[in-house]
Parts: C-alpha cells; sequence; structure tokens
C-alpha cells in the first residue's frame, strides 16, 4: 500500500528542478543540433528536442495542478540552470575550435550529461508518485507515464551514439546507428545488452 508521507517541501524542489533541467535540455538540444555531423544524429536530436520541449509543458501543467508557481527560484534550480548553461558553452567552445567532430562528440558528452539529471529527476517523481497517493500522486503519475520512456531512449541511445563516434575517431570500426539505436533500447539492461552486442554486429558487416 502506497505511504502518504513523504518530505513535500523536497518533492517541490524536485519538480523546480526537474522544471530547470527541461527548460535547459532545450537550449542544449538546439546547441548539440549545430555541432551534429552525422545525419542520423541529427535527425534523432531533432526528435529529442521536441519532445523535451513537450516534457517541459507537461511539467508546466504539473505545477499548475499542483499550485506551484512555475517562476519560482530554490536553490537547487539555480544550480541546475547553471550546470546546463555550462554545457551549452561548453558545445560552442567546442565549435569555435574549428573541428567539427570533435564539437560533435562533446555535444554527445554534453547531452548524456543533461540527460543523466533529467533521467534521474523522472525516476524520483515517478518514485513518489508510486509511494503515494491522492490527487498529487495520480497527476505525478500521469506525468511520469507520459515521460518514462522518451527519456530512455534519450539517455541509452545518446551514450551509445557517444561511444561510437568516439571509436570511429580512434580509428576503429563503429556500428553506426549504434546497437542502442538499431535494438530500439528502452532500458538500461537493453542498453548493457546493446553494447555487448556489438561486436557481432562488426562481424555481419
Amino acid at each position: 500500500m502506497a505511504s502518504k508521507r513523504h518530505d513535500r517541501a523536497q518533492l517541490h524542489e524536485l519538480l523546480y528542478q526537474a522544471l530547470e533541467t527541461e527548460k535547459g535540455g532545450i537550449r542544449i538540444y538546439q546547441t548539440a543540433l549545430e555541432c551534429a555531423v552525422n545525419e542520423g544524429l541529427r535527425e534523432e536530436w531533432q526528435g529529442y528536442l521536441q519532445e523535451t520541449r513537450r516534457h517541459h509543458e507537461i511539467l508546466v501543467g504539473v505545477f499548475a495542478e499542483l499550485g506551484l508557481d512555475p517562476q519560482a527560484a530554490s536553490p537547487g534550480r539555480e544550480v541546475v540552470a547553471h550546470i546546463g548553461a555550462s554545457l551549452v558553452k561548453a558545445m560552442q567552445m567546442a565549435l569555435k575550435a574549428g573541428d567539427p567532430q570533435a564539437a560533435e562528440l562533446v555535444a554527445a558528452e554534453c547531452v548524456v550529461l543533461a540527460e543523466t539529471k533529467d533521467h534521474q529527476n523522472w525516476e524520483l517523481i515517478g518514485h513518489v508518485a508510486k509511494n503515494t497517493s491522492g490527487k498529487e500522486a495520480a497527476t505525478l503519475m500521469e506525468a511520469y507515464e507520459q515521460v518514462e520512456k522518451e527519456e530512455d531512449h534519450h539517455l541509452y541511445h545518446t551514450q551509445g551514439w557517444g561511444r561510437e563516434l568516439w571509436i570511429a575517431s580512434l580509428g576503429f570500426k563503429a556500428v553506426l546507428p549504434p546497437p542502442e539505436e538499431i535494438k530500439h533500447v528502452e532500458t538500461a539492461i537493453g542498453a548493457s545488452r546493446a553494447e555487448q552486442s556489438r561486436e557481432r554486429m562488426l562481424k555481419k558487416n
């Protein structure tokens, strides 16, 4: 049975950070797209950008349902905003350096860093929804169920792209698009299995 006891103030902090993460994610994907060289990766990130915009809208809806101010500041939210801006700056630095492939690798790493935080935010929102009850829990669960699989996709697939692009840059044969993309990975276990399958994929090609 779901427990009704949780730290509501800390839940609100989580939601503020989640909203800021999605807001920053929009800018991160916009900048990452400027760095993308591989057309498959560009197409993937264009889809992620649209989904991130939708995730932001979903969270704004959650704030409305829970009576929270989406413009409210918090110490944690300010830190998240700073990290997001730093990732954008890192990609811009890489672009200015003039090596397109290197900038693409930096962008993939920045997306993975941002999506790691984003993925954890939604896992925690889901945890609260599953372990509490009432209108608040129902609102969080509805949002979580709309976003969960897409967040898994963003993180695990970009990790795969980053790994394979690095392997290619080192002069080795890479699997592009990555195994995570080919196998439509949506879980951590699936991502692990996909990575383990890359050697077999290389032998077939």
